[in-house]
């Protein structure tokens, strides 16, 4: 039986951190919208067979005008306003899929440079352990510290790993890990708990450990103005138009 895959394609940001007018998945970089370029790649790929687009209030006919214009609407299947909260923007297109599907990827916008290699490992991880999780092992040493900044602890940085997107998983286990959660945000919440990724969710909600896979480190997330330069040199050397 075919294996049926929904990317959900986080694109409701509002980019604070880029001190820009506007939305930071519209930003053009060599003369393309920001989340045109993982989105190009999502659509190439053959794990891929549906993918859902969340984007601000009000965006949705914005969003679906440029997926036409760049040549990239075959396998959108719905675009719908995301929340207030990144997880939030992930309940919503989860609960969008309307059609079969087995595994769902979810991957931010602003990880422009999504590669198809990282697509098919997490592929072949997802089916054989049942979820997986875009990352890289940390370049540097990493310290526990208190909360006045002391170090309390050095984890060993072959365990240390750099969590990225795509972050994939059953969609019977992470539409009702996103329920839960929603439902218990205030609990959450009072006991400091702060939900900041999908893996985060499953394994809090449901107890499921992701498997870490390992992706790229061009698979950078642009969240400011610095990351800019270092965007602009990673498309140099790729080609994805």
């Amino acid at each position: 039986m075919e294996i049926r895959n929904t990317a959900v394609l986080l694109a409701a940001g509002r980019g604070k951190r880029m001190n820009m007018e506007g939305y930071k998945q519209y930003l053009e970089i060599q003369g393309a919208p920001l989340f045109t370029y993982s989105l190009r790649t999502l659509t190439k790929s053959s794990v891929i067979t549906d993918i859902v687009i969340t984007v601000n209030q009000g965006d949705e006919d914005h969003m679906l005008d440029l997926v036409r214009q760049y040549g990239l609407s075959e396998k959108v299947r719905a675009v719908v306003p995301g929340g207030a909260e990144r997880f939030l923007s992930v309940y919503e297109g989860l609960k969008a899929i309307s059609w079969p599907c087995d595994f769902v990827y979810i991957h931010d916008s602003a990880r422009a440079f999504l590669d198809g290699e990282t697509l098919l490992r997490l592929d072949r991880t997802a089916r054989e352990r049942g979820s997986a999780v875009a990352g890289v092992p940390s370049k540097d040493t990493v310290r526990i510290t208190d909360e006045e900044g002391r170090a309390i602890s050095t984890p060993a940085r072959k365990n240390v790993w750099i969590v990225q997107t795509p972050q994939v998983f059953r969609l019977e286990d992470l539409l009702p890990a996103h329920s839960m959660a929603v439902q218990s945000l205030e609990k959450l919440e009072a006991e400091g708990i702060q939900i900041t990724d999908d893996a985060m969710v499953a394994e809090t909600m449901l107890g499921i450990k992701a498997q870490m896979v390992m992706a790229s480190y061009n698979n950078i997330k642009v969240t400011t103005q610095e990351d800019l330069p270092l965007a602009e040199a990673i498309l140099k050397g790729q080609s994805f138009r």
